[in-house]
Parts: structure tokens; C-alpha cells; sequence
């Protein structure tokens, strides 16, 4: 891996944010917000169709930001995934092709793109290392997220060799926390479980049904935690591969699960359905670069879940 560097963003820079309504955009954001920059860009998608390029190319011209922060995506869980492959394919083919191209033609400063740890192959070593990416099979319930994300990844590394341009890519684990979606049909385990229990409380069920066996491996990270990181990279890295952003803790989504229920309140049985999908049976991203750099996460998994569920509660209310 390329050695640090130092590139202070100036407070006064032009940073667009794209996504800074979801998840890791938001948090992206408020990192932002709270470190004292004070231009910058977010638009929704009724504001800005990251799906048409005309649009896109019209905005960089248009708002000329200095630095670009990709954070918008159409993501979701392993059913949303298996129930809509041609979607997670084109648009975030499309998303990311439109902004990273039209960032290279304005000129941007430095671009960070958001990638995802199901980049890897199903049986990629333990932990798993920058280096794994395209030496296995993809996890078949996510691979067309994934196909697209490795496009992105690439797509920058081709334009920092063709161009020179300052386009960098890092892959987080599983993130949760503030805006976070909790739709069942399409969500991440983390905020489905929050909201399978908060309902089971409420209506006082006995049981809560959940998917698979119990038994997958999963490393999470809270999204000011990864906000955290992707500033610190955008102001200490620069270079062509791609940098692993994770938490560098474990647990089995039975243990998730369990510890779920327990920050939720609900004292209700578990129940295990083992016809429906576990996904690939551990992910844990190799995170040693990011913390030779100097970086390491602050928000511990108990504390972050509490977090996410009072953001939950507040949201129902």
C-alpha cells in the first residue's frame, strides 16, 4: 500500500456530498458539519437524478465542487438483492459512472468512493485483505451490488492511471446507525433485527422469527465511525488501491441477535427459520493498512447499537 500523505482539506473548500440523506452520507455530513467546513452540497434525488448524466454533468458545471464524497448507491439486504439484480446492477452502475466521469471533466480536487466488503469472494481468507479482491466467487445473494461496486473501484483506478486524477475507494464492513433503513423487504440484519424486536415488544409477541441459522460471522461498524475514516483518508491517503474500513470485531449474527433483543427489551423466544439464506458465512474486513495510517474506530458495538435504536425511536415517533 501506497505510504501516507498529508492533504488538509481547507475548511472553506466545496465538498458535495452525494447520498447525504442516507446512512453513510448523512454521517458524512455531520462529520463535516462538526469539523467546521462550511460549503457544502447535498442535493436529494428530486433536486439531482444521479441516473441521468446530463443532469450530473450539469451540476459539476454548475456547483464546481473541489471535493467529492460518493456515498449514494441503491442498496439493501440479501432479499432486496435477490428480489431486484438488474436494478442493483444498472443503477449503480450508472450512479457511479455519471460522478466519477463528470468529476474527472471538472476538475475535482480529490474524489472518495464508497464500496462494500461483499466485494469479495464467498470464501475469500479470514480476515479479508485488499489483496482478495477477484481471486474467488462473489456470495450469489449480492453479487450484482458487488459487480457494480468493483466497477466503481476500478473505474477510479483507471482514471488515476489515465489521468492522474485523485480518485480513491475504500470498503467498509457493515455499517449501521442514524438514517438507517428499517424497511424489512430490503434492510441490513442490524436494523431489521431493531425493528423486528421493537414491534415484538410492542405487540408483547412471544417469539421473533429470524432468517437463516445464527451461525454467519459479521464485523459492524457505526457510521460516524466510518465518516470519521473516510475524512481522514481524503486528508492522509492517496493512492490507487483501495482501503478496507472496518471495525476489527466479530460476532455471530445469533450473538447480534441476542444482544439486539436484549438493548430492545424484548424477553421473547428467538426463532431460527434455516430454509431462508445465512449469505456468506463470515466477512471480516482486513483493516491493518487503515490503522498503520494512524486511524482507529470509537464507537464500541453495545454503545453503537444504543445509539441506533434511540435514532430508531425517535424516527417512529
Amino acid at each position: 500500500m501506497p505510504c501516507q500523505t498529508n492533504h488538509i482539506v481547507d475548511k472553506n473548500a466545496k465538498i458535495f456530498v452525494a447520498g447525504h440523506r442516507g446512512l453513510v452520507g448523512s454521517a458524512i455530513w455531520r462529520k463535516l458539519q462538526q469539523d467546521g467546513f462550511t460549503r457544502l452540497i447535498g442535493k436529494t434525488r428530486s433536486e439531482l437524478d444521479l441516473l441521468d448524466a446530463k443532469a450530473v454533468s450539469q451540476f459539476f458545471a454548475r456547483e464546481e465542487p473541489e471535493y467529492v464524497f460518493d456515498a449514494a448507491a441503491k442498496v439493501g439486504g440479501i432479499k432486496a438483492n435477490d428480489a431486484y439484480p438488474a436494478q442493483f446492477l444498472y443503477e449503480n452502475l450508472q450512479i457511479q459512472n455519471n460522478l466519477i466521469h463528470q468529476a474527472h471533466l471538472a476538475g475535482v480536487k480529490k474524489f472518495l468512493f464508497l464500496a462494500s466488503a461483499c466485494i469479495y469472494p464467498k470464501f475469500a481468507p479470514q480476515p479479508m485483505k485488499e489483496e482478495a479482491l477477484l481471486t474467488g466467487a462473489l456470495e450469489p445473494s449480492n453479487e450484482w451490488y458487488a459487480v457494480a461496486k468493483i466497477a466503481g473501484i476500478k473505474l477510479c483506478q483507471s482514471y488515476r492511471r489515465q489521468y492522474g486524477c485523485d480518485f480513491i475507494s475504500v470498503t467498509p464492513s457493515n455499517i449501521y446507525g442514524p438514517n438507517d433503513n428499517y424497511d424489512l423487504q430490503n434492510s441490513h440484519v442490524l436494523p431489521a433485527l431493531i425493528r423486528k424486536f421493537h414491534e415484538a415488544k410492542k405487540t408483547g409477541a412471544g417469539e421473533v422469527v429470524c432468517w437463516g441459522t445464527g451461525s454467519p460471522i459479521r464485523e459492524f461498524l457505526y457510521s460516524d465511525d466510518l465518516a470519521d475514516a473516510c475524512l481522514f483518508l481524503m486528508e492522509n491517503y492517496s493512492g490507487e488501491h483501495f482501503v478496507n474500513v472496518g471495525s476489527g470485531s466479530e460476532i455471530t449474527i445469533r450473538e447480534l441477535s441476542e444482544s439486539v433483543a436484549r438493548i430492545v427489551g424484548f424477553e421473547g423466544r428467538i426463532v431460527w427459520d434455516s430454509s431462508k439464506p445465512d449469505g456468506t458465512p463470515r466477512k471480516l474486513v482486513d483493516s491493518s493498512h487503515l490503522f498503520a495510517l494512524g486511524w482507529k474506530p470509537r464507537v464500541g458495538l453495545e454503545e453503537g447499537v444504543r445509539l441506533a435504536y434511540d435514532d430508531f425511536c425517535r424516527r417512529k415517533s
